[in-house]
This record gives structure tokens, C-alpha cells and sequence, in this order.
């Protein structure tokens, strides 16, 4: 079958602005898991206890004196210390796209951040003629004696290219691998065809040196170019990249309907998007299935219906012994939180937890309990610990 042409990807917009922006959430797919499918709060292995709430919060990382930073989608970066319960703002943020599903994403250190202080923030970023895109910035974090403090000496480093309209399908999570590279998922923006188009970057998980420089054994370094930056391909709206114990990296995909990715990236490989997908158009046309097109990579997981999949963090803590190794997801339309078990490279969902609210991000803390930010204004920042 062949791509999609273009065209028809634009005038299917109206249909995904409805579908994936829907009240429920801006990442809402539309589709609810069934009730049954996840353990009540009574039947849970853990106790779950609110810490602080904040305004659309979407990422968070601990720093290693055990305090949160935060970022919140309309452009606040927030600092939070445990102990005390105090909230205090970063300044210095870029200036943000916000709405839709755009505005400020992810927040991460740099391997090194005991010694140089810096990080790493993703955003939304206008561009000219009502066009948008991805940006990710490093900076030094420089806190004060009262909690606050700046960013500062910020510098771009990366950017979505081409920059196109609407506001959707960023993507824009970050990770650094065991081998000191910065890993960026950059989704397709909603335009499809462009994750199969080499010319840009939309649609494929990215692999840069800390400074946002090329590195020379890149899959597609020859080309030269954007191709220069791409690891994979293929891709449509990936909300989460996290890397195992045995340094191997996992992208779960936020697909079309019933579409839902779990994934595990090999180097220059080509997942397929969006001329293969186990889920099917918004408005009810077919995509040929993974399994007809054996020269792209299949996803190792799939869900249908979907998740709705949002963060994704390996858990290696002590706290909860018989999870080592697993993955966890936070699932929007799904209000849930999944946990994904593995046997060498293959994965399956193992448990979903009724979590009531929508989860937009999971983190794992220094004790080695599990934190949980819902999604939206006034969401909750949960920790969860086993029960007595």
C-alpha cells in the first residue's frame, strides 16, 4: 500500500483535532480501556499520597539533594522542595508555544549536572506564518539561598524542522543514554508523511552529543543534513523514552485509534508510520498492519483499546522488590498507571492500576518509590509507596 499522500494527511486534521484534542485532555485519543482492566485503589500493592499540585504539569526529574523540578505546559518551571512542601519558580524559561498540546515538555540533567550544573528543557516554539516546533535548550540551573533560582547562559540546541502549523504531536521527551548522548523524540506534528521524509526530522527519535552536535557514527551520518541526526524513523507521537538496565532503549507511541506503541529502537530502523500501524485513521479507514509490511520494525507492545500512553521510566529501587526491571506508563484517556514486564526483548503489559485521574508522568524517586503527576490544572504530584 502505498504513503499517504499528503493532501489527504492535511484534510484528516480537522478529524484529529477533534479526536486527539478532545475535552478530556489535548492528548486524549478518544478510546477508554475497559473498567475491569485495571486493579481497584483496595486491590493496589501501594499506598498513593498527595504531595503538592500544579498548574498542566508535563515532566519532572529529581535533583540529588532529593528536591523536584517540575515544568508546568504554560511556561513556568517549578522547583520543589520535599521537605518542606515549599514551591518556588525557576526563572530564565524560554518563551513557550502554548496550546494545544504544545507548551513547555521535558526536563532532564545532564549526566554530569553534580559538577556543571546543567540541564536540559524541551518547548513548543512559534515560528513565522502560524508555524510551530520542538526546541530543546540547555542551561545552567543556578538556585538561591530561598529555593528560587534561574536558568541561565540558555542556548538552543536542537530544533523541529521543518516548523509547521497546528499543535499537536510535539513529542519532545528527552533521555541520556549510557553512552553520555542526548536522545530526543520528535513526533510528526500531526502531518504524517514527513516520518518517512529524511529532509526533516518530524516523526524520529534523534541522537546528539550533550553540546547538540553530530555525532559521526549516527545510522544516517553519511547523508549529512538533518538525516545526520536521526537514529529511527517511522515514528508518529512518541510521549516517552526511557532506557533498561541492559542500556537498551524503549519509546512508547501514542498511535491513531487503537494504535497504542510500546517499542523497542534499533538503530536505524524504520517503524513504519505512517504506512503501517496496528490501529486504523480517526475516521475509520484501514491502515495495513505491521505484519503485512515485515521490513518495518513491529512494535513490541500494542494496546487496543488504547492507553493513551504518557511518560516512561524503568524501576530499579529496592521499595518494591518484585518490579524490578519492569517498565511503567501513565495512561490519559486510560487514567491509569501500566506496568510492563520483559523477557529479553519481548514485553507485555503485566498490571494496570486504576489510578482515576489521568497520569502524565512517572518518575521513579531516590528511596525508590514511584511519583506520579496527573494531568491538568490543579493535578496532584502523588508518591507511591507498598502498603503497610
Amino acid at each position: 500500500m502505498t504513503r499517504m499522500p499528503l493532501l489527504l494527511a492535511l484534510g484528516l486534521l480537522p478529524i484529529l483535532a477533534t479526536t486527539a484534542c478532545n475535552a478530556a485532555g489535548p492528548d486524549a485519543s478518544g478510546q477508554k480501556a475497559p473498567a475491569t482492566a485495571a486493579a481497584s485503589a483496595d486491590q493496589r500493592p501501594f499506598t498513593a499520597t498527595e504531595v503538592s499540585r500544579f498548574d498542566q504539569p508535563w515532566a519532572m526529574t529529581f535533583l540529588p539533594d532529593g528536591s523536584l523540578l517540575v515544568t508546568e505546559k504554560r511556561g513556568k518551571l517549578q522547583h520543589l522542595d520535599l521537605a518542606s512542601g515549599q514551591k518556588h519558580e525557576i526563572t530564565g524559561v524560554p518563551k513557550v508555544a502554548y496550546g494545544g498540546q504544545g507548551g513547555f515538555g521535558d526536563v532532564i540533567l545532564h549526566p554530569d549536572f553534580a559538577r556543571n550544573r546543567v540541564v536540559y528543557v524541551s518547548y513548543a516554539e512559534e515560528g513565522t506564518l502560524d508555524t510551530r516546533g520542538a526546541a530543546v535548550a540547555r542551561a545552567t540551573l543556578a538556585l538561591d539561598a530561598n529555593g528560587g533560582g534561574q536558568l541561565k547562559d540558555l542556548k538552543v540546541i536542537w530544533r523541529q524542522t521543518p516548523k509547521v502549523s497546528g499543535e499537536g504531536h510535539y513529542g519532545h521527551r528527552l533521555a541520556f543514554g549510557p553512552d553520555g548522548k542526548l536522545w530526543i523524540s520528535s513526533s510528526e506534528r500531526q502531518k504524517f508523511d514527513p516520518a518517512q521524509d529524511m529532509s526533516g526530522n518530524l516523526g524520529k527519535i534523534i541522537r546528539l552529543n550533550d553540546d547538540g552536535s553530530l555525532p559521526a557514527d549516527n545510522p544516517f551520518a553519511s547523508q549529512g543534513g538533518v538525516a545526520a541526526q536521526v537514529w529511527s524513523l517511522g515514528h508518529r507521537n512518541v510521549l516517552g523514552i526511557a532506557f533498561d538496565a541492559n542500556g537498551k532503549l524503549w519509546a512508547q507511541e501514542m498511535g491513531p485509534a487503537g494504535g497504542d506503541e510500546l517499542n523497542l529502537i534499533v538503530r536505524g530502523a524504520n517503524y513504519g508510520y505512517p504506512i503501517v500501524s496496528n490501529g486504523d485513521h480517526y475516521d475509520g479507514r484501514p491502515i495495513p498492519d505491521h505484519d503485512t509490511r515485515p521490513e518495518f520494525a513491529a512494535p513490541k507492545v500494542t494496546w487496543n483499546p488504547v492507553i493513551s500512553p504518557a511518560g516512561l521510566m524503568f524501576y530499579s529501587g529496592s521499595l518494591f522488590p518484585q518490579w524490578k526491571g519492569s517498565a511503567f506508563i501513565g495512561g490519559l484517556s486510560s487514567t491509569s498507571l501500566v506496568r510492563v514486564a520483559f523477557d529479553g526483548d519481548s514485553a507485555r503489559e503485566a498490571e494496570r492500576f486504576n489510578m482515576g485521574e489521568r497520569i502524565r508522568e512517572v518518575e521513579q524517586g531516590p528511596d525508590g518509590a514511584l511519583w506520579l503527576l496527573e494531568d491538568g490544572s490543579k493535578a496532584r504530584l502523588l508518591k507511591l509507596t507498598p502498603k503497610a
